[in-house]
């Protein structure tokens, strides 16, 4: 395995959790809301969910970015909200080396979390836009389900025991 797909709605630590593994893990490290365009995150910052139209182009050039560093074969984790089996089946479908962990919380958790941070263009009203979208792993996907309710260190110590198990 050389990829990990971190994935979860907005506010449940995917960018703190993902940077934190990747350390441990020796790996590099991709914010998957880097790979918006400006159109997203204006939409976005206005307060208006994206759609799949939206959300495609974004998702394959993520997609491109994990072909690549499977090629290469540099170990990354990447942090994406992949909402739906459809994004995820894009991303990880049919890919050996790429595991999928799902960063999950109590609603209420996630909610306070977002109300203390600052994030450039996520405002808190886009959680139950995403909370809806969210189309939990089916176990075929052989996801690896944290809770966040765990200080970070914990989260990533969980995933890493997960991952050595594989």
């Amino acid at each position: 395995m050389s990829v990990v797909v971190l994935m979860g709605v907005s506010g449940v630590g995917k960018s703190t959790v993902g940077r934190r593994l990747a350390d441990a893990l020796g790996y590099g490290y991709a914010e998957g809301d880097s790979y918006h365009p400006a159109a997203n995150v204006e939409k976005m910052r206005a307060g208006r969910p994206l759609d799949d139209a939206d959300r495609w182009p974004w998702l394959r050039a993520i997609a491109a970015d994990i072909d690549r560093w499977l090629a290469d074969g540099t170990g990354m984790v990447v942090a994406c909200s992949a909402l739906k089996r459809a994004y995820r089946d894009l991303l990880i479908g049919g890919r050996p080396g790429v595991r999928l962990v799902q960063l999950t919380g109590d609603e209420a958790l996630i909610r306070d979390r977002i109300a203390a941070r600052r994030h450039e263009y996520m405002p808190p009203g886009l959680l139950v836009s995403q909370l809806a979208t969210l189309e939990p792993p089916g176990a075929d996907e052989r996801p690896i389900v944290i809770d966040v309710r765990d200080d970070p260190e914990a989260c990533v110590e969980a995933i890493r025991i997960a991952l050595a198990r594989d």
